[in-house]
């Protein structure tokens, strides 16, 4: 019998839902062929080896490769969705869903622009209410059915920094918005290089600065940044703001500055001094 591909073998083995999430399982590192890394889907997988998916949480695979880096968000910044009223904007499959869900969120509003996306173990989860056919810039509390605790954003081809005015408005105060700046959609086209990667440090500090910038400006105060766990589309790196409603409009501090510069040149997070925290807020 011929070889299979990886991405087939995997597939067919039951270890993954489709070739496409073969081939994301592949990309993250976490396939194996007995016992060994295999980094490509075309690797050849002959009948008799053993084939393994590894960290895979609570068994079950996350919902989309977004999970893993919402997961390491939450980890990179020390926040604790247990027991919150979450909402995640942009829930397209629902990866970020799956990780508040797993990490003990009360409930999650999972909203999207489109229809139907949600992953069959996401959606069929009783504490996620489902908002398709929804626009973010239309989200209200009346909407919502209330405030909520956190609210995580993942959105793509539009600029985080068109919606922050309506994601802002859905979070109770002293509650948080978790956003994932993404450059390639924040510095414009004219700007955009032609492969679609923004590689320049200075324009990446840029794009989210002027994320921050617009959060200030609607009353929203920085209290970390720090690089995504995994690169996004085509190799971008991305980054995640947590913010915090304060009612006051403002521009970002020299601190919330330093922050962003040293988070996106070191690829490191940085988080405000707890004494500024207790003092400002």
């Amino acid at each position: 019998m011929s070889p299979e591909r990886l991405d087939v073998a995997l597939l067919a083995a039951g270890l993954a839902r489709s070739r496409t999430h073969a081939r994301r399982i592949i990309d993250e590192g976490r396939a194996r062929v007995d016992g060994h890394l295999a980094t490509k889907p075309s690797t050849p997988v002959t009948a008799g080896v053993k084939l393994q998916v590894i960290d895979v949480p609570d068994g079950v695979e996350y919902a989309s490769r977004a999970a893993h880096k919402l997961r390491g968000a939450l980890d990179a910044l020390g926040l604790d969705p247990a027991g919150a009223r979450c909402l995640d904007a942009g829930a397209s499959t629902g990866g970020f869903t799956d990780v508040l869900l797993r990490r003990g969120a009360r409930s999650v509003i999972a909203v999207d622009i489109g229809h139907d996306q949600l992953a069959e173990h996401v959606a069929a989860d009783p504490r996620v209410t489902v908002l398709d056919g929804t626009s973010v810039r239309d989200l209200t509390p009346e909407l919502v059915g209330g405030v909520v605790d956190l609210l995580v954003a993942d959105l793509s081809f539009i600029s985080l920094r068109t919606v922050i005015a309506p994601l802002a408005r859905v979070v109770r105060p002293a509650g948080d918005l978790l956003l994932m700046v993404k450059p390639q959609f924040e510095v414009g086209r004219a700007a955009l290089p032609r492969t679609g990667v923004v590689s320049d440090p200075v324009a990446r500090v840029d794009a989210v600065h002027g994320v921050a910038e617009a959060a200030a400006e609607t009353g929203l105060r920085l209290r970390a940044v720090g690089p995504s766990a995994l690169p996004g589309q085509d190799g971008n790196r991305e980054y995640f703001l947590q913010l915090r409603p304060t009612g006051v409009t403002c521009t970002p501090d020299e601190v919330a500055c330093d922050m962003i510069g040293d988070a996106v040149r070191e690829n490191q997070p940085r988080q405000r001094a707890a004494p500024n925290d207790s003092q400002e807020e």
